[in-house]
């Protein structure tokens, strides 16, 4: 987990944010299950999951974007956690081995708000997550 204290670092546009790396693992994603109620067998069930296009599980969605909300409190701390918000979308699957990268890019500064292009690609570059960041620095 990362640490932050109320001192934030200054960033500017074009900044690009310090990024996130995961590794997906099954027991990841079997925790993510538990703590989220979601049992869709396309996350736990291999031999279900193996007859599917994905072809074996795949990591919940939400458990992908959280390593991006991982990024963003590791650069904004509180300001982050008090009121940050996403517009993303779900571009590929994430699966067990899988070794998944948040990363952010500071693109507009309008007084106040900070807005970041955010992502989330895995070992082969391949587009997981995508979309827009906006937390209110000051």
């Amino acid at each position: 987990m990362s640490q932050w204290t109320e001192e934030m670092r200054t960033y500017r546009v074009g900044d690009v944010l310090p990024s996130v790396t995961k590794t997906i693992t099954q027991a990841k994603i079997n925790r993510y299950a538990e703590a989220s109620g979601d049992h869709n067998p396309l996350h736990l069930d291999p031999a279900f999951a193996a007859t599917t296009p994905f072809g074996g599980t795949i990591a919940h969605g939400m458990l992908v974007l959280a390593y991006v909300s991982e990024m963003m409190t590791a650069a904004f701390g509180p300001a982050w956690l008090r009121g940050g918000r996403f517009k993303v979308r779900f571009r590929g699957a994430a699966r067990p081995g899988d070794r998944v990268t948040a990363s952010g890019r500071i693109v507009r500064d309008e007084g106040g708000k900070i807005f970041c292009d955010v992502e989330c690609r895995n070992q082969a570059d391949e587009l997981l997550v995508s979309g827009d960041g906006e937390v209110g620095i000051r």
